[in-house]
């Protein structure tokens, strides 16, 4: 039983799997904070290529 246990704590299965995870999650949160912080430009950004868009095809 002793050796079970010591097995539970070595055992590697599923370690890949958890780094990607961490990494999916730090990926996330900086998405989240780029697009908390830089929204409103970005807002601004595509609302001007919209309006020239849209400027250009009026006929």
């Amino acid at each position: 039983m002793l050796d079970k246990l010591k097995g539970l704590f070595i055992e590697e299965e599923g370690q890949g799997m958890v780094e990607y995870g961490l990494i999916l999650g730090l990926i996330a949160v900086v998405v989240i904070v780029a697009l908390t912080t830089l929204g409103t430009e970005i807002q601004t950004l595509f609302q001007s290529l919209l309006d020239s868009l849209s400027g250009s095809t009026a006929t």
